[in-house]
């Protein structure tokens, strides 16, 4: 009976179901293999996902730590920029008090003295004219009123503030640390 299922039919069949057993079992390891290898990249994919959003993180922390650095910086320059400014408006103002009391005393001592044109000096000699009473007033020269003088006087004080108040500000630098105590 063995030799009857073994005719050339039979064999073929044996061998055809033999070759579709392989070809299952190869498809059986084939299928192992890449669901091993689709679970390494799902892990790799949730891995960089992670990863990436790890970095969307950072990105955001560091961001609102610089945010925060320049706010500080930007307080810290504003508050050396005020104390400049107040510095310099009290250093302009004592300076503008005091000229403005010379001024004033220049104004009552003159005043004592404007009848006698050569400040009391004595006696006119008599070779000199008696217009030529100094240095300041010399054949061709005109003195400014005392008004004009002190106007003068005070804007150039002034500048000079101003100029200062300049070179203070720009000494500021807004984006240096804050100073560790």
């Amino acid at each position: 009976m063995m030799l009857r299922l073994l005719n050339v039919q039979g064999v073929a069949g044996i061998a055809a179901a033999l070759a579709l057993l392989a070809l299952l079992l190869f498809a059986k390891a084939e299928t192992r293999h890449w669901r091993k290898q689709s679970g390494q990249y799902e892990q790799l994919y949730r891995a960089e996902q992670a990863a990436g959003a790890q970095t969307v993180a950072n990105y955001r922390a560091a961001a609102e730590t610089a945010r925060a650095a320049d706010a500080a910086a930007t307080e810290r320059a504003r508050g050396e920029q005020d104390a400049i400014n107040e510095r310099t408006a009290n250093d302009y103002e004592m300076r503008l008090a005091a000229v403005r009391d010379r001024a004033e005393r220049l104004r009552s001592e003159t005043g004592a003295t404007a009848t006698d044109p050569c400040g009391g000096a004595g006696a006119a000699v008599p070779a000199l004219p008696a217009t030529a009473c100094g240095a300041a007033q010399a054949a061709g020269q005109k003195r400014f009123p005392d008004a004009d003088r002190l106007t003068a006087t005070e804007q150039a004080l002034q500048l000079d503030e101003l100029i200062r108040w300049v070179k203070a500000q720009a000494g500021v630098d807004p984006n240096a640390p804050k100073p560790q105590p």
